[in-house]
């Protein structure tokens, strides 16, 4: 199944820190949610796909993501996830299982790191949905380089909210 990858990072390709966004943007959450959520086919959906502390960072009343199929990759085969969610060893098994779901339109992965090293390099990832902030948040978590076959395609004017600067870019493999 082909998929993007779908974050928000500083200026030193910075995702994360302490488990949790450096950044409050409701206009990114909004462009987020709009993005992973959106299909064109009737009786369709995407699927997010994270790892383990991805899914952890995410408030507990917030989750699982509503409308979309929500995995969770971890190596632990006793991690105990929700009814409707599913749970994979690998981001290979994952694609791999999704694949044969019909009603899927689209699959995104949302994080953490790790997984997106794994995914960005691998033939299936056609696209990077990347919000650019600006400035530097001293991140402990960072997006890995963008590979050169990936070229930038979109990118929106810059908005502003709560003092950061940020732009949508969609990146495309060539």
């Amino acid at each position: 199944m082909d998929f993007a990858l779908i974050a928000a990072c500083d200026k030193e390709m910075g995702i994360g820190k302490g488990g949790t966004l450096p950044w409050h943007l409701p206009g990114e959450l909004a462009y987020f949610h709009r993005v992973t959520s959106e299909v064109a086919g009737v009786q369709k959906r995407n699927a997010v796909i994270m790892g383990r502390k991805t899914w952890e960072s995410i408030p507990e009343k917030r989750r699982p993501l509503p409308g979309r199929l929500n995995c969770v990759i971890t190596r632990d085969e006793n991690y105990p996830v929700p009814d409707g969610v599913l749970r994979f060893s690998s981001l290979e098994e994952c694609l791999a299982g999704l694949d044969k779901d019909a009603t899927l339109e689209k699959a995104y992965i949302i994080g953490g790191g790790e997984l997106f090293r794994q995914a960005i390099a691998m033939e299936g990832c056609e696209a990077i949905y990347l919000t650019e902030v600006e400035g530097i948040f001293n991140c402990d978590t960072f997006f890995p380089p963008l590979p050169q076959e990936f070229n930038k395609n979109t990118e929106s004017e810059v908005q502003e909210e709560n003092g950061a600067k940020y732009k949508f870019v969609v990146y495309r493999r060539q």
